[in-house]
């Protein structure tokens, strides 16, 4: 699903990522002096915000693409990247002082498994954090592409059913994962697009279900879902606001 170009990524969400990164460094209380890993680190934007705050020598990622992992060592050359599913860490318990996965436990292929990784290679009181875009509650970045899927094809499955993706959810995976004292919160973010082009562009490289839907469809369908994009959006310029639900706990 992933293994697409990190600039494809990065044209695609890494825009609204950027903002939510050092919001969940501020709600997981990453501060200087600790070792943090970043799970499920995609092409390093979280771990951009990471090694601004503690050091490279203090951060560690980890992700299962390929092409990800090549672009987070050749971006943080630093930091030690390893290719590796958040289900299981290569790492020995207690080995970090927070474990931080952004946008991605709605991609785990068992996020309980993953979450309880996460727990198991952070110190004992230590945190553990995570957010997720509000897909069920309408207020995502990848909303209004959705919309107008399910009004081109009535079968569209879209993301909103994904784990921690709904209100309260991500709260009740970190509870499963026998994390303790959860605590929830929303984190915020808004881009502003000049053209629809450039709203549109990043749905065309594959990223994600939504480019894997777009990618299947032929020329008349993909221009039909264009133009349904284009009527549900405000005339440009217009800005997206969307709204991830957070969770954090101690190990």
């Amino acid at each position: 699903m992933f293994e697409v170009a990190a600039d494809a990524y990065d044209r695609f969400m890494g825009v609204y990522s950027a903002q939510l990164a050092p919001q969940l460094a501020d709600f997981a209380g990453v501060r200087s002096g600790q070792r943090v890993i970043d799970v499920g680190c995609g092409p390093g934007t979280l771990t951009a915000e990471l090694v601004a705050r503690l050091g490279a020598e203090n951060v560690v990622a980890a992700d299962p693409s390929d092409a990800f992992v090549a672009a987070a060592r050749q971006r943080y050359p630093g930091v030690d990247v390893r290719s590796a599913p958040a289900e299981a860490l290569p790492f020995a318990d207690g080995s970090f002082d927070a474990a931080l996965a952004q946008l991605v436990v709605h991609f785990m292929t068992d996020p309980v498994a993953g979450l309880r990784e996460m727990g198991r290679v952070t110190r004992e009181g230590g945190t553990v954090a995570a957010n997720v875009w509000d897909l069920a509650g309408g207020r995502a970045p990848i909303d209004p592409f959705w919309r107008a899927a399910k009004q081109l094809r009535d079968d569209v499955e879209d993301e909103s059913g994904r784990p921690g993706a709904r209100a309260g959810h991500l709260a009740d995976l970190f509870r499963s994962a026998g994390l303790r004292h959860v605590e929830e919160g929303e984190l915020t973010a808004s881009v502003r697009y000049e053209r629809f082009e450039d709203w549109w562009e990043p749905y065309m490289h594959g990223v994600g279900p939504a480019g894997a839907f777009v990618q299947k469809l032929d020329e008349e369908g993909r221009a039909e879902l264009r133009e349904r994009a284009r009527r549900l959006l405000p005339e440009p310029p217009f800005t997206v606001d969307s709204v991830a639900w957070a969770a954090r706990a101690r190990a």
